[in-house]
């Protein structure tokens, strides 16, 4: 049922009482039951309030003495660990404590107290034991909401806290006693209860106008104005003069006594009534909530929010004001860095366009009032399918990968609104919401597969969309990016099927060069990732660019296939946007080239070399599975994960490149064999010596969660859940990292150097050929003794040497320096395929031997505190592990200045007297992967304190070097837990 209008709440003949719960979770809640009381009172009825918001939010709206305040919390709602995220197992563990704890007692007390003051009806919004009291002391209770707390709750239980489950059973349990739902425009799905009414917004109404308000701040009508809304700001955060664009003004809610504010920015005092300061801005800077969200419809004003973590009533709102146009998305980052300009420009620019009823509060009281004389609201219609609804929308949000964007499905509809619509939403942001992804599917016909939320995947299809299109921009300046863009654009036939795969980056926690000698590595899968699309073509049919045509034609053969590429971004790294090649340049006297000739084939062009990591997936799919290939291929690689950076660029191509090329042939490859495969590429078409934990995290990774894996040679043994309380950041160098670099090289040959001299002492002493210098002889052995000395003369990787047994027997054994023909001439080889020793090099051997072996114990200890009882000593020692494993990198040579400096910088930010005031918030870092350059990866807690600290690190950074690094945060799935999209275009 939907009642749009009403004629007032006309003053009953019967004088009505009303006991009005409301949670406990911030000011929102109480702003709007303002609105219904001022009402209810209006109509001549007495309204006890029962909550924990301060007098103030209600009698400066409401002076009369109907109105009676309560003050009882019975619910705590959502505990923010700072402005921004929630702290999902602390909420549950609150609630225990508030509500669940001493539920007799408060059950027993607020009957007692409602019959005492002979109530007619209650109210919730949206407290769960309000309805389950009024039930046991037989009074009819209703709830008047867009959300409710087992919804809330339910992700933060499957989440964080799977022993507090009870809780959600007993709050929906609550909830069906009420005899029905006023439910609020920005709905959630709530399937505990029974029947609904929709209402319009519920807003405050205005008291001054914008002329007014302007004049008493002292502001001329023609400056611009930002309201600054975040109901408390971010601990540690310096508004700063620069952060406004030139002539704004801010007008700061919720600062504190003692902040010190720019002149640009005005601090409000602390019970400035809020809807008037709003209608008198031009736009708002604040995080999304129904008060925040409802009034700026309400008013027309553009708003410019903020995400935040674990708000999950946040996509629902979001949608609403998106719909109506109405919002622009600010990430985070640039909230705290000041970079608000273009965002706050584009607001103003925008046209808000609801216009729709914003008498809620009016219209609830009237039903409310209609409701206690005894007019039944029930619907006549059965709720079963509304509730259906409602319970497939939240599985749908249960079942969310972590990392994805949240989408509500176009069929869910809003109480204002119909999201199936097409909105033309005027919302700005690298996640643009639901309905949009509607624009993207409406060009494309997805056939198989789930674009799941993920916003790059929903940009790459929008890019693929516009290519036919590419002609309207022939003045474009970019003309190297145009030449991408116009290659691309006759790619594919747009008639035909196309597939698409993503495969994400990674950061190294915990492993990296240690993955070559079997450690166990710990891998969190980069926002960041590669798509690539690819469509078969018959020969015959297949569009060649002009001079792949001459080619054939040069060389009078019938068509055959031709693989053609574009890959996007080429200007970022000088190489060129296209590569194309005769299929058959693979195929020697019937026969796959070997690795080695199709290493020469792809270094003839540096500035093609590229090529290889893409094209290189079809000879090893030729070699190592006996594919044929008779169709011509057409790709389109397009990589947001940056080159140079450590964190998987290549990797995360090939894997995307493996897993589209098997998709389109019908080849079901598992993602462990997709990373296997893929690392064939890179260590003998690409020519670098690098381990496979890169290509295991792109192709069976996670978002959210650490990848283990044992890398002997590739066994994941499961995904690490990363603590609500700890929080990953990779910070760049600036220093281009190659696996393929001479340092990264000499360390690999150095370590396996180490391990073949390790297994020739220790079959040595087995066979009685010789013994250690400290007299240890094998006349003294224990049989236990000579089973660990005969496993170390076979020893496959150095890390499973424990620790005590390299310094017992070895590490004095070990030279640091040999020469490469000196080790020849001793052991003959060193036992590794992809590197060959320079026999007038000399190699460091005793440090490469030895980082291995402690990496493998230190990242075990890592994964151990992961789960241990959260404190201060747990991030200390896992800051303690990244510190000490950048020490050992920086042993074997693989540091340099630039990564030094960066954990140099974070140490100097742990042990600063304000972190040391604030409990702590970085904790440690360390060099990443290959290591001679790359991005660092810095542990602290989550919490927005250690955002700004990156952000301090970053400009210290700039200010010392020139450089600005680039920041990496965030997760997002796999390849293989993305699987693949077939699309048509329509």
């Amino acid at each position: 049922m939907r009642i749009e209008e009403s004629e007032g709440v006309s003053a009953s003949r019967k004088h009505l009482v009303f006991a009005y719960y409301v949670t406990g979770h911030g000011f929102g809640h109480a702003t709007r039951v303002v609105e219904v009381v001022r009402n209810l009172i209006l109509a001549g009825h007495d309204v006890h309030v029962v909550t924990g918001a301060p007098d103030f939010v209600f009698t400066s709206e409401i002076q009369s003495p109907r109105l009676f305040i309560r003050k009882v919390l019975l619910d705590c709602g959502a505990v923010q660990a700072d402005a921004l995220t929630v702290d999902r197992l602390a909420s549950l563990e609150k609630y225990s404590e508030t509500a669940v704890i001493p539920r007799e007692s408060i059950l027993a007390t607020e009957v007692e107290w409602l019959n005492s003051i002979k109530v007619d009806l209650v109210v919730s919004d949206v407290v769960p034991v309000a309805c389950r009291a009024a039930a046991e002391a037989g009074i009819r209770s209703v709830c008047v909401t867009n959300f409710s707390w087992d919804f809330i709750y339910a992700e933060y239980v499957m989440a964080a806290g799977n022993h507090h489950r009870s809780i959600v059973w007993q709050i929906a349990e609550d909830y069906s006693h009420c005899e029905f739902l006023i439910r609020l425009p920005g709905y959630c799905p709530m399937p505990a209860f029974r029947d609904v009414i929709d209402v319009p917004l519920v807003v405050r109404r205005l008291h001054k106008s914008r002329k007014e308000i302007r004049k008493e701040l002292a502001i001329e009508e023609d400056v611009k104005v930002v309201i600054l809304n975040f109901g408390g700001q971010p601990s540690g955060w310096k508004l700063k003069e620069e952060f406004l664009p030139p002539g704004w003004l801010c007008l700061v809610c919720g600062a504190s006594d003692t902040q010190e504010l720019p002149p640009n920015f005005i601090k409000l005092a602390k019970d400035a009534y809020t809807p008037d300061v709003m209608a008198a801005s031009d736009c708002m800077l604040g995080k999304i909530g129904y008060g925040t969200v409802s009034e700026a419809l309400a008013y027309k004003l553009p708003f410019v929010f903020v995400r935040r973590d674990y708000f999950n009533e946040e996509p629902f709102l979001r949608n609403m004001l998106e719909y109506y146009q109405g919002g622009v998305e600010m990430i985070r980052r640039d909230l705290l860095t000041g970079h608000w300009k273009p965002y706050l420009e584009r607001a103003i620019s925008l046209k808000p366009c609801y216009e729709g009823g914003i008498n809620g509060g009016e219209v609830a009281a009237h039903i409310i009032q209609e409701t206690a004389i005894g007019k039944n609201y029930a619907s006549d219609k059965l709720s079963g399918a509304r509730r259906l609804r409602d319970a497939i929308v939240l599985g749908y949000q249960l079942q969310r990968a972590p990392g994805r964007d949240i989408l509500v499905p176009e069929w869910y509809a809003n109480a204002a609104n119909e999201l199936s619509k097409s909105t033309g939403s005027s919302t700005v942001s690298a996640a643009e919401g639901g309905h949009l992804m509607s624009s993207y599917i409406e060009d494309f016909e997805i056939l198989h597969g789930d674009l799941q939320g993920l916003p790059d995947t929903m940009s790459f299809l929008k890019s693929m969309a516009e290519l036919d299109a590419i002609n309207e921009y022939e003045n474009n300046s970019e003309k190297r990016q145009m030449r991408e863009r116009k290659a691309a654009a006759g790619l594919f036939n747009w008639e035909e099927d196309i597939y698409v795969a993503r495969a994400p980056g990674r950061l190294d926690v915990m492993g990296g060069i240690a993955d070559y000698s079997g450690s166990l590595v710990l891998q969190l899968p980069t926002r960041e990732a590669c798509h690539v699309a690819v469509q078969r073509n018959d020969p015959n049919k297949h569009k060649l660019w002009k001079h792949a045509q001459e080619r054939q034609n040069t060389k009078g053969q019938q068509p055959t296939p031709v693989l053609q590429i574009v890959s996007y971004g080429s200007e970022l790294s000088n190489r060129g946007p296209t590569f194309d090649m005769d299929l058959s340049d693979f195929i020697e006297d019937g026969q796959p080239i070997p690795y080695e000739k199709a290493k020469k084939y792809f270094a003839q062009d540096p500035s093609q070399k590229w090529a290889a990591y893409v094209a290189g997936t079809i000879l090893v799919l030729m070699k190592e599975l006996g594919v044929r290939f008779e169709d011509s291929i057409s790709m389109l690689v397009s990589s947001a994960v940056p080159e140079g950076k450590g964190v998987s660029s290549s990797a995360s191509v090939e894997v995307a490149s493996m897993s589209a090329i098997a998709a389109a042939h019908g080849l079901s490859i598992s993602p462990r064999d997709i990373a296997l495969l893929s690392q064939k590429v890179e260590n003998h078409i690409v020519g670098a010596p690098c381990g496979v934990m890169d290509q295991m995290t792109s192709a069976c990774g996670e978002a959210n969660k650490l990848l283990a894996m044992v890398c002997q040679p590739a066994e994941v043994i499961g995904l690490v859940e990363i603590p609500n309380h700890i929080r990953f950041w990779g910070i760049d160098s600036g220093i281009r990292h190659s696996v393929g670099g001479a340092d990264y090289g000499s360390v690999r040959i150095g370590a396996f150097m180490g391990r073949k001299i390790i297994k020739s002492l220790a079959s040595d002493v087995v066979s009685k050929s010789s013994d250690f210098s400290n007299g240890f002889v094998h006349d003294e052995l224990e049989d236990d003794g000579v089973a660990l000395l005969e496993a170390e003369a076979s020893l496959d990787y150095l890390c499973n040497l424990a620790p005590h047994r390299y310094e017992a027997l070895y590490a004095k054994m070990l030279p640091e320096t040999l020469l490469g023909q000196e080790f020849l001439n001793r052991y003959i080889d060193h036992s590794d395929p992809v590197t060959s020793i320079d026999t007038n090099r000399k190699y460091v051997v005793r440090a490469p031997a030895k980082h291995p072996i402690y990496e493998n114990f230190r990242v075990k200890n890592f994964k151990a505190l992961l789960t241990s009882t959260t404190s201060d000593d747990q991030l200390t020692a896992l800051g303690e592990l990244l510190y000490q494993c950048h020490y050992s990198y920086s042993a074997c040579g693989l540091g340099t200045d630039g990564t030094d400096r960066l954990v140099r910088m974070v140490q100097e930010m742990q042990h600063s007297s304000k972190s040391k005031s604030e409990g702590g918030t970085l904790y440690g870092a360390k060099i990443t992967g290959g290591g001679s350059g790359g991005t660092v990866c810095v542990i602290g807690r989550n919490s927005l304190c250690s955002s700004q600290q990156i952000l301090e690190v970053q400009q210290k950074y700039k200010v010392a070097t020139g450089y600005l690094p680039f920041i990496f945060e965030g997760s997002s799935p796999g390849a293989g837990k993305f699987g693949y999209l077939r699309i048509r275009r329509r």
